[in-house]
This record gives C-alpha cells, sequence and structure tokens, in this order.
C-alpha cells in the first residue's frame, strides 16, 4: 500500500499542500519554464573568511579533546513555527553558534558534525575533522526557487551556497542528502569496532531520531547514551565559561548599543508617560535600538515602572509609567554575532528620586559597588552573591525591617532578608544571557574567577504593594541594578561602566537627555 497524503473526505486536496491557496501559484509548463530562464550570471566572489572563524576552530579544538573516536553531532535547529505557517527569525541553538561562528540567519536545519580521525590527525591537530552539513540556496532553474516560501530565495532572499559558508567558517560543507549517512555509518559500540555517537538533544527532532534510530538497530542502550549525549552538553556549557578575544570584543558592541538603548528610552519618557500602556512605548523603543544596531533582543525586555518593578520577570509591560514611580528597565542588545548584553537601571520617572527611592537605590549600589571591589580571580563565584546580600541585610536591618538579628538573619537557618532579593546575584554571560547554564557547579557556583569569565552583578530590593511585613513608605519599589563584568588579572572591567549609576549621574543624565 502506498503512503497517500493526509486528506479529508470529499477533498483530494492534501492537507500539507493547502496552506498555499492564499498564494495562488500559477503552475503551467509555459510559467516553470519561463521561471527558470533568462536569469543573470552569479558573478560574485567568495567571501573573506569571517573574524570569528579562526577562534571558532579553536573551540572545536578543545572540544575535540574531550571526545576522541567518538562522533560529535551538533544541530542548529529548524525553524520555529510562530503560527499556522510563519515562522519566528531563526536563531541558531548556541553550541552550534559558538562551534562554527555563525551568527544571525544561518542556518536552518543545518548540523555540524565532528567525525574521528587519528590522534591528531584532524582540524589543527585535533582528533576529529569537522563538517558543516546545510541545504544551500538552490538553483534559479529549480522550483525550490519560486515555490519554497520558507526556503526559496523568491521568498526569503538569498541565501548561502555551500562554497561560500565554507570560505566564510573554514568549514568543508556538504549538502543536508549527505547527513543520514555521515550520522549513522559505522555506528556502534565501540568494543565492536563501531564509532560512538554523542548528539547535542532537544534541539532538532529530526537529527534525534536519526541517532536514535542508528543505536537502537545497532542494539545500543539509549539510556545509556542519554547520559553520553548529557555530558556533551554539559562540556558544550563548560567550553563558553572562559570568552576569547572575540567574544569579549562582541559583548562590548551589544553592551554598547544597549547603552544608546536606555538614552533613546529616557528621550522618550514623556510619550511613555502620557500612554494608557507606556511600558510597551518603552518596550518599543528599545526594541528599535536593537534591530537598528544588532540582530534582536537577548531576551525580552523588562519595562516595570512601580509596582511592577517588583515582579522579577515582568515582561507583559502593559502598564502605565507615572511620575513619582521607578522604572525597572532590564534589557540587552543581541549582536549579530547572537552575543548579548544584560543590563538594569532603576529610573526616576520624574527625573529625580525620593528620599526613600534614593535610600532604596543607594543601599542596591552599596551592594553592587561591594560586590565589583571583591573581584579578582581566585575568589569563588558563589562569593559574589553572600557579599552583595551581606549588605542588603546590612541596610535592611539599620531600617528596621528584619524580623529577626542581623546575625540570625544570615545564617543559613534565617535568611530572612532573601525576602526582598530572592535572586542571584550574578550568573555568566555570552551567547546565552544566562550562560553556561549546563555547566558542572564546580565549574559554575564552586568555581574560582578566572580571567576571560563574563557575568553580571545584579543586586537589588523588591517591596511589594501588597507586602504588610514592612512600613507603607516603601510599598511599591523595586529597585535592581545590574551591570556586566569581565574578570582580568587585576580585577574587574564594569563593560557598562559608560550608563550612570550612582542616583546623582542618573538625575543629571536624564535631565540632560530629556532637555
Amino acid at each position: 500500500m502506498t503512503n497517500e497524503p493526509s486528506t479529508v473526505s470529499g477533498n483530494d486536496q492534501p492537507l500539507e499542500d493547502r496552506v498555499n491557496n492564499r498564494s495562488q501559484r500559477p503552475t503551467s509548463r509555459a510559467f516553470q519554464e519561463f521561471m527558470g530562464s533568462h536569469w543573470a550570471t552569479d558573478t560574485s566572489e567568495l567571501p573573506a573568511a569571517d573574524p570569528a572563524a579562526p577562534y571558532a576552530a579553536a573551540r572545536r579544538a578543545a572540544l575535540s579533546a574531550k571526545f576522541p573516536g567518538e562522533r560529535l553531532v551538533i544541530p542548529a535547529g529548524p525553524l520555529k513555527v510562530r503560527s499556522n505557517d510563519t515562522d519566528y527569525r531563526f536563531r541558531p541553538h548556541s553550541a552550534f553558534a559558538h562551534l562554527t561562528g555563525l551568527g544571525v540567519d544561518h542556518e536552518p536545519d543545518a548540523v555540524l558534525i565532528l567525525e574521528p580521525t587519528d590522534e591528531g590527525a584532524g582540524d589543527q591537530g585535533s582528533n576529529h575533522s569537522a563538517t558543516l552539513y546545510f541545504a544551500p540556496m538552490a538553483g534559479r532553474d529549480s522550483s525550490e526557487f519560486y515555490l519554497n516560501s520558507r526556503s526559496g530565495e523568491f521568498w526569503i532572499g538569498p541565501r548561502p551556497t555551500l562554497s561560500s559558508l565554507s570560505a566564510r567558517t573554514g568549514l568543508p560543507t556538504e549538502g543536508l542528502e549527505q547527513l543520514e549517512l555521515a550520522i549513522t555509518k559505522n555506528a556502534g559500540p565501540q568494543a565492536l569496532g563501531g564509532i560512538r555517537i554523542r548528539l547535542l538533544r532537544e534541539v532538532d527532532l529530526n537529527v534525534e531520531a536519526l541517532v536514535d534510530t542508528s543505536r537502537i538497530n545497532t542494539g545500543q542502550d539509549l539510556e545509556a547514551s542519554d547520559a553520553l549525549d548529557g555530558e556533551l552538553a554539559e562540556s558544550l556549557s563548560e567550553l563558553r565559561v572562559i570568552k576569547d578575544e572575540y567574544e569579549i570584543a562582541e559583548l562590548r558592541k551589544s553592551v554598547n548599543a544597549t547603552i544608546n538603548g536606555f538614552e533613546d528610552v529616557v528621550r522618550n519618557l514623556d510619550k511613555a508617560i502620557a500612554h494608557e500602556r507606556g511600558e510597551r512605548i518603552v518596550e518599543g523603543t528599545f526594541f528599535a535600538r536593537a534591530r537598528a544596531e544588532g540582530n534582536e533582543l537577548g531576551y525580552d525586555t523588562i519595562a516595570a515602572s512601580g509596582n511592577n518593578a517588583t515582579i522579577l520577570h515582568w515582561i507583559r509591560n502593559n502598564g502605565t509609567v507615572n511620575e513619582g514611580e521607578v522604572l525597572l528597565l532590564d534589557a540587552g542588545v543581541e549582536a549579530d554575532s547572537l552575543y548579548t548584553a544584560d543590563i538594569t537601571r532603576s529610573l526616576p520617572v520624574s527625573g529625580r528620586y525620593t528620599e526613600v527611592q534614593r535610600k532604596v537605590y543607594q543601599a542596591v549600589l552599596d551592594a553592587a559597588d561591594a560586590t565589583f571591589a571583591a573581584v579578582k580571580p581566585g575568589l569563588k563565584f558563589r562569593d559574589l552573591h553572600t557579599i552583595a546580600t551581606t549588605v542588603l541585610a546590612e541596610r535592611l536591618n539599620d531600617w528596621g525591617l528584619l524580623p529577626v538579628s542581623l546575625e540570625e538573619a544570615l545564617s543559613p537557618e534565617g535568611q530572612h532578608h532573601r525576602r526582598w532579593m530572592p535572586h542571584g546575584t550574578s550568573h555568566h554571560l555570552g551567547l546565552d544571557v544566562h550562560d553556561c547554564a549546563q555547566a558542572r557547579a564546580e565549574l559554575y557556583l564552586d568555581a574560582e574567577l578566572q580571567e576571560g569569565m563574563v557575568f553580571t552583578i545584579e543586586p537589588g530590593l523588591y517591596f511589594k504593594k501588597e507586602d504588610l511585613a514592612i512600613p507603607e513608605e516603601y510599598r511599591g519599589l523595586g529597585v535592581r541594578i545590574e551591570d556586566d563584568i569581565l574578570v582580568t588579572a587585576d580585577g574587574a572591567v564594569n563593560l557598562s561602566a559608560a550608563l550612570p549609576r550612582t542616583p546623582d549621574e542618573v538625575e543629571a543624565w536624564m535631565a540632560k537627555l530629556r532637555g
């Protein structure tokens, strides 16, 4: 029996074809022949290598050293449907971007495979040779050119050829039709002379199906294989803990663009105040800068005014922005390379902090400054949080807000101060806003700081208007200050230092921008 397309009774048009009804595409042979002819020959030269290419090659070599004799499969991921037949803008998985150097729009369904070689015989003397598999641009004599609304050049614009992407990345390239063979050939238990596969999972279901089917066919234990895949994901995260020169330069770009976005928001603040959904005006203003100077937002913007600023991940942004409130803006531009900033400022909507707002802001700033001053190679990452929250607990105690003594609150059995600062003080930053998230604790929380680490310092205090444990004057006020920090041999460099931080600086900066 043949496998016929799905149909609805009484209609012989396949369901999967009906999405194209709106396009009313001509199907005559005359049209097809005419569409395939009279196109100019591509005379463009091959592009130069991307600036990221040598750095990506070094990263692949570092990964290769961890898994000699094993095939490593790292998918970029497919397009993701937003609604019906419209997709989100494509963003590859961060591990794929890290190992290829490709950002922005390359390449849906692509897969990077590191194939084991004799020791030292691979790329850059590594244990693997790497190949990039993807669907190249269809020729203009192909019906794909004008029929495929997901990949056809007529619909989405030019796409790279195998040779052009190879020139940019320094990687050999192959079409996706070669992918199944590349994944499954000689696969099997190493004890029987086969090649063991490790896969970055939860990225591309089609690639997972190829790998898992190969494992089943060769008698491998899927549960044990899942553990192997987990080790690969872990290593890919840990590979990004220390940033190279290229990554640091890209983070500086994203930080600078983000600072420009914050300035745009302040210039546009009066419009936000006048609008019934002023937080959306703030959000949209920053997004315009992100698209103008980068690829996208690094994460959904938090534009939270008044009591909304006490909601840690407020991204609905549908509230008003009122005089007398504090606007907490947590936002980051993602560069075309996909590296993102992550900065927060808490701004007085009227241009000047009230006495209570200034007091709380200064406490948060003191916590941030104390943490910043302690940063140096050798300090434990988890100590950053202890330093910041200790300062905040001391201020809360000074204000009479702690229900117990300072000593009891700071004890492991106490932690009462965390009611008003429930989140962590720092996280790694890079291709993901919460970078290196799958790294082992000993290489993250329990790790010693090293040169080249980039992370945030972001203490805060959040006093909800519903909080009856505090005096009314504090209620409805949320303050967070967040900066992006690079560890050097001499201590910390604040990558976002150009954005004012002290209360006086913030007020003067806002007055200047608002004229």
